[in-house]
C-alpha cells in the first residue's frame, strides 16, 4: 500500500509512475479521493482536537463556579459539555468511517514502479537487461518436447492429474519425482549457503495475511478459497515467510532478514490452449524454492541485485541459457516496484519459458503489513521487502528435459548429480 505521506508530499511523481502502468483514469482518480478524503479527515480532526481543549477548560471551571457558588452559570457549563460530548461522539464516528474509506481506496492503487522501470503496455515491450547463452543447446531432427520426452522416461503422467484432480494438474512419477527432489533440495541448499534461513511454512494462510503480501484483494480470484475455514491456499511461499513478520518492529542491527522456503504454490489461472501451456508450461499447482528478504530501505537495490546474481548462479549450474527482462510498466506486478524476471530458453519448443521473477517491493508490502524496525537515532520506520523465485520447478524441468536430451539419455547438469544420484537419466527401455 502506496504510504499516505508519499500521495501527499509528492503526488505528481505517484501519479507520473501510476501513468505507466497504464491504468484507466478511474483508478488514477483513486489518488484524488484519497487526497480529498484526507483534507477532510485533517479538518474534522482539528474540530474534534478544539472541542476536546474546550471540554478540558470547561471541566476546569465547573470546578472553579461550584467552588464560587455560581451554581447558574456552573450548570450553564455543564449543558455545553454536554452538547460538546454529543458532538465529538458524531465526529469519532465520521472518522472512523473516512478513515475506512481511505484503506479502501489504498488497496485499490498498485505500488508507483522505480524510476527505471520502461514505458510499456505488455510483456512485449519488457526490456533485455542481460543475456546468458551459452551453451545454447543444439537438437537433433529427432528432438522432443518435454510433454512426450515424459512418457518415455516416466517423468510426469498428465491423464492421472486430470483423473485425480484435473486439468492443470500433474502427477510425478519415479524419474520425475526423483527430479523434482533433486532440484528442490539443490535450491534450498543453494540458498542456505548464501545465508538464507530455511522455512518450512503453513500453505494455507488467513486473509489478513494475504492481504498483508498484496494478494487480497487484487488477486483473489487467482487463489484457492476454502470457505469453511475462510484460509487461501497460498500461491508462493513470498506470502507465508514475508507474514512471519507482519505487526514486528525490528532492530536495525538484525537486517538483513533472509529466509528461503519451499513449498508447492497453487494458482487458479486462466485457462488456454496451444503448445504454450502444454504439459508443464502452465500449472494450477506446482512446487517452487522462494528467497525473501527484509532490508534496510538504504540498502534494497543492492540487495536485489544480489538476488539476481543468486539466481543466475542457479541457472549456470544447471546449464541452461537464460535471459532476464526488466519488466515494463504494463506487465508489472500489482505489489511490485521493479521486477526482472528470467527465461530459460526450450530448444525442443523453441521459445522462452519463464522461471523465475526477482522483485522489489519498496514499503508497499510492509505498509499494509506494519513491517517496522527502529533505526539508530530511535526512529521507527518502514522495512523495504523483497522476494524472488529460486526457483520455480514446472518449466526448470521442462527446459532440463528438452535442452539436455541425447541419443543415450537426459544429461543431468554436474551440480545436480549428487542430489539426482546419476548422470543420465534413462528411458524406460533402456
Amino acid at each position: 500500500m502506496i504510504e499516505l505521506n508519499t500521495l501527499r508530499n509528492q503526488t505528481e511523481r505517484v501519479l507520473t509512475g501510476l501513468r505507466k502502468r497504464n491504468l484507466p483514469q478511474a483508478q488514477l482518480d483513486l489518488v484524488d479521493q484519497v487526497l480529498n478524503s484526507d483534507q477532510l479527515r485533517k479538518s474534522i480532526q482539528a474540530s474534534l482536537d478544539h472541542q476536546l481543549a474546550r471540554l478540558n477548560q470547561l471541566s476546569r471551571d465547573i470546578g472553579q463556579l461550584m467552588k464560587e457558588g455560581k451554581s447558574d452559570q456552573a450548570q450553564s457549563a455543564r449543558e455545553e459539555v454536554a452538547a460538546i460530548k454529543q458532538s465529538t461522539r458524531t465526529e469519532e464516528i465520521r472518522l472512523v468511517e473516512i478513515q475506512e474509506k481511505m484503506e479502501g481506496l489504498l488497496v485499490q492503487l498498485p505500488n508507483v514502479p522505480h524510476e527505471s522501470v520502461p514505458v510499456g503496455t505488455s510483456a512485449e515491450d519488457n526490456e533485455i537487461y542481460e543475456e546468458w547463452l551459452d551453451p545454447m543447446p543444439t537438437l537433433g531432427s529427432g528432438a522432443k518436447p518435454h510433454w512426450e520426452l515424459a512418457k518415455d522416461y516416466r517423468v510426469f503422467d498428465m491423464e492421472l492429474g486430470v483423473k485425480i484432480s484435473g486439468s492443470g494438474f500433474m502427477l510425478y512419477r519415479q524419474n520425475g519425482a526423483r527430479l523434482q527432489r533433486a532440484l528442490i533440495n539443490f535450491f534450498l541448499d543453494q540458498a542456505s549457503q548464501a545465508g538464507y534461513e530455511e522455512i518450512w511454512a503453513p500453505l494455507l494462510v488467513n486473509k489478513d495475511s494475504a492481504r498483508g503480501t498484496g494478494q487480497l484483494p487484487d488477486k483473489e480470484g487467482q487463489m484457492y478459497y476454502v470457505e469453511k475455514d475462510d484460509l487461501y491456499l497460498i500461491p508462493t511461499a513470498e506470502v507465508p515467510v514475508t507474514n512471519m513478520y507482519r505487526d514486528v518492529i525490528l532492530k536495525e542491527e538484525e537486517l538483513p532478514i533472509r529466509l528461503t522456503g519451499y513449498t508447492p504454490c497453487f494458482r487458479r489461472e486462466a485457462g488456454s490452449y496451444g503448445a504454450h501451456v502444454k504439459g508443464l508450461n502452465r500449472v494450477h499447482q506446482f512446487d517452487k524454492v522462494e528467497i525473501v528478504r527484509m532490508e534496510h530501505p538504504d540498502r534494497s537495490y543492492e540487495a536485489l541485485m544480489q538476488m539476481l546474481d543468486h539466481v543466475r548462479g542457479l541457472l549456470k549450474k544447471l546449464e541452461l541459457p537464460y535471459r532476464i527482462l526488466r519488466l515494463c510498466g504494463g506487465d508489472m506486478g500489482f505489489a511490485s516496484a521493479l521486477t526482472f524476471d528470467f527465461e530459460v530458453y526450450s530448444a525442443a519448443q523453441q521459445r522462452w519459458l519463464e522461471v523465475s521473477s526477482v522483485s522489489n517491493f519498496e514499503t508497499f508490502q510492509s505498509n499494509r503489513m506494519k513491517l517496522r524496525f527502529k533505526n539508530k537515532e530511535g526512529q521507527i520506520k518502514l522495512l523495504h521487502t523483497l522476494n524472488g523465485s529460486a526457483m520455480a520447478l514446472a518449466r526448470i524441468v521442462a527446459a532440463l528435459l528438452e535442452n539436455h536430451q541425447t541419443s543415450d539419455g537426459i544429461r543431468i547438469p554436474e551440480a545436480l548429480r549428487v542430489y539426482f544420484g546419476a548422470d543420465l537419466m534413462k528411458p524406460l527401455n533402456a
